[in-house]
């Protein structure tokens, strides 16, 4: 089992093709990444689709601002929230966490689908 210290996060609105949020956690030295169609689940029981996209650079944390016409992800992107994490378990198929943000606070798993290309995750807001 990989080392449970805490790292940061952050989610990022992205207005693109299609609006969506974009949950990053350090790890390794890269962000890793969540496309969330639908958000951040606020509420316990709640789940989301989440599709795992590239790492991106930890600077990328701090990046809000405008990607131009012609790139990837072309559009705004503003950071709705961030903060540091604890991962309480990260495996392959399933990563449980706890966010201490500025708008977000709680327990959250990423579960890998099985079905499909291995990148649609489900994120759960966990009761603790």
């Amino acid at each position: 089992m990989a080392s449970l210290d805490d790292g940061i996060f952050v989610i990022q609105e992205h207005f693109a093709r299609t609006h969506h949020f974009d949950l990053r956690l350090e790890r390794e030295g890269v962000l890793k990444s969540w496309a969330l169609p639908k958000g951040v689940p606020e509420e316990a029981g709640v789940r989301r689709l989440a599709v795992e996209v590239e790492d991106h650079p930890l600077s990328y944390a701090a990046f809000s601002g405008i990607i131009p016409p012609g790139q990837y992800g072309a559009g705004e992107v503003r950071i709705w929230d961030r903060g540091v994490y604890r991962a309480e378990e990260w495996g392959t198929d399933k990563i449980v966490f706890e966010l201490r943000g500025e708008r977000i606070f709680g327990s959250f798993a990423l579960i890998r689908l099985k079905r499909g290309s291995g990148q649609s995750w489900i994120l759960l807001r966990r009761r603790k």
